[in-house]
């Protein structure tokens, strides 16, 4: 892989940057691909745009405002609450978005010479979206190289990682300062640390509790 050129699925958020250093590492060549689908606030498209400038990563931004009118949801919609109930899928899940962004990942590997696609999805510390699963992720594989008549691979590298261990890859890839300070995870859009109150803030805030906790020995 050190010889051969892969486009990361990238959001500006922990686990696609962590990815990206990830890919750094492991591929001659990486760019880096971000859709632009109406999210519920744009600071997420200028952390994209910084790091991969910070990074000198070719950036693609790619529109998918039809994902913004299709599927209302509390990342589309800032009058949708962000809420989690038991046994229903988070009101942050947007239908089908993996799905179209490994898609149109895909095409646009296609275009720039890429036989590698990285995404940060993960079955471990996830919100029960479907479009995370290992299985998931597998099919469209194939579905893919068959498409296209190629042979495209898709890594995941955080896919069995829970927010500690991931926290530790980005620590290992020696980016966990840069991780911790320059993405944006939280749903308020808050950069860093973020609002520590949404679902997301509180799983990465308590995955870097326990890895540090973990580094540390206690």
């Amino acid at each position: 892989m050190k010889n051969e050129k892969a486009i990361v699925v990238f959001s500006g958020g922990q686990d696609s940057t962590t990815c990206l250093f990830w890919a750094k590492k492991n591929f001659k060549e990486v760019e880096a691909v971000t859709f632009d689908y109406g999210q519920r606030h744009i600071a997420e498209l200028e952390c994209a745009r910084r790091i991969a400038a910070d990074l000198a990563i070719q950036h693609h931004v790619l529109d998918m405002s039809l994902l913004n009118q299709l599927a209302p949801n509390a990342l589309t919609r800032k009058d949708i609450k962000v809420e989690e109930k038991e046994g229903e899928l988070p009101s942050t899940f947007v239908p089908g978005r993996n799905l179209l962004f490994l898609s149109f990942a895909g095409v646009l590997a296609s275009q720039v010479a890429a036989k590698h696609i990285i995404t940060g999805v993960c079955e471990t510390d996830f919100s029960g979206y479907p479009d995370c699963r290992d299985q998931f992720v597998k099919s469209l594989n194939v579905t893919l190289n068959l498409s296209m008549d190629s042979q495209f691979v898709i890594h995941t590298p955080l896919m069995w990682l829970n927010k500690a261990e991931t926290w530790k890859l980005a620590d290992e890839l020696g980016a966990l300062e840069y991780v911790r300070k320059q993405t944006l995870t939280c749903y308020e859009g808050v950069i860093a640390d973020g609002c520590g109150e949404c679902p997301a803030c509180r799983l990465r805030k308590r995955g870097l509790e326990d890895y540090l906790a973990e580094r540390q020995g206690v």
